[in-house]
């Protein structure tokens, strides 16, 4: 049965940072939230015009960052399960999968106020065990200031902290993690060759370019408050899309002479197979899908520990026409 909408959302105040699973408030993007049916729910945000991480690109005009949308998708989905599908605020969540599509990459570009985005989130599927909810599959849909302009699947499960150590324990016994492995924070490549600016917001240490094939070694900094909002036990999400999003870049930079700075993640379909662990190297191992096209090309890019693989991702890369250079013919 639907909910008749009495009011519109509202963009004064930001929802409790513990339902978006966030520290600080200056990292909570939620405003307000509605139901519109049993399986339905509209989701305000408020995007920032101006972040240490999300505004780190040299595009013009400048637009939101792909991974601004997926934090705030991130977000709605965890704010979702909480409010509306009875997820205790005390679980522990783990994201399976997800997948991004940018649909209207004019619809980001950066107005004279903040964004107002609007999400409108749909239950597709529901995981119960003994009649209770302990997880979701949610489509969602990201209007900015009225013009749809992206949409994310998102499947999550949540579990007891108690569940949650059991898993980690066994998880990590079952690893070699003494001693642990140098971490990489020193010698990252250029800002520019990954579409930053700011060597912090860099999470590439290196690479190894063959000719259909790149290895990035990934950088894991707990120091960057955009990464790590507070202490976590694994490896988050942020640092994965943002490795992965990266090695792409880098990649179409050396292998076609793509420059990072005209280049949007349009699309990324993202599994995460297993937590990955702050005491192991990381890499990504990434291999050119098809010959590209003129303006686009996709990457099939595997997130690896000691080469067993913690994520994958199609990566799905467009030209938008800035800095663009020719295609370089590595597939004759």
């Amino acid at each position: 049965m639907s909910v008749i909408l009495d009011r519109a959302l509202t963009y004064s105040n930001t929802v409790p940072r513990g339902t978006v699973h966030r520290a600080a408030i200056c990292e909570v993007f939620l405003t307000d939230s509605v139901q519109v049916s049993g399986e339905e729910f509209l989701v305000a945000a408020q995007l920032p015009r101006v972040h240490s991480y999300y505004s780190d690109h040299g595009s013009a005009p400048a637009t939101y960052d792909s991974m601004l949308l997926i934090e705030v998708f991130r977000q709605a989905s965890i704010y979702v399960d909480h409010t509306f599908l009875g997820a205790p605020l005390d679980n522990k969540f783990v994201f399976i999968s997800g997948e991004l599509e940018v649909t209207d990459p004019a619809a980001l570009v950066i107005g004279a106020r903040p964004g107002h985005a609007e999400l409108r989130v749909r239950v597709a599927g529901l995981k119960q065990r003994g009649g209770v909810v302990t997880g979701s599959t949610l489509d969602l849909v990201m209007s900015v200031d009225g013009r749809e302009a992206a949409s994310m699947r998102t499947f999550a499960q949540w579990m007891p902290v108690a569940a949650w150590d059991r898993i980690r324990r066994s998880g990590r016994a079952a690893l070699d993690l003494a001693p642990a492995r140098p971490h990489r924070t020193g010698g990252r490549v250029a800002a520019v060759t990954v579409g930053r600016t700011v060597v912090q917001n860099v999470v590439l240490a290196g690479a190894e370019v063959g000719d259909r094939e790149v290895r990035t070694q990934v950088v894991v900094d707990q120091d960057n408050p955009a990464f790590f909002d507070h202490p976590l036990d694994h490896i988050p999400g942020a640092v994965i899309f943002e490795g992965f999003r990266q090695s792409a870049m880098y990649a179409a930079h050396e292998l076609f002479g793509w420059s990072p700075r005209g280049l949007l993640l349009s699309r990324v379909q993202t599994e995460f197979t297993r937590f990955g662990e702050f005491e192991l190297p990381t890499d990504c191992v990434v291999r050119v899908v098809d010959p590209p096209a003129a303006d686009a090309v996709a990457f099939e890019i595997a997130m690896v520990q000691e080469d067993e693989q913690i994520a994958r991702a199609r990566v799905h890369l467009t030209r938008t026409g800035q800095g663009a250079g020719d295609v370089q013919n590595r597939f004759a």
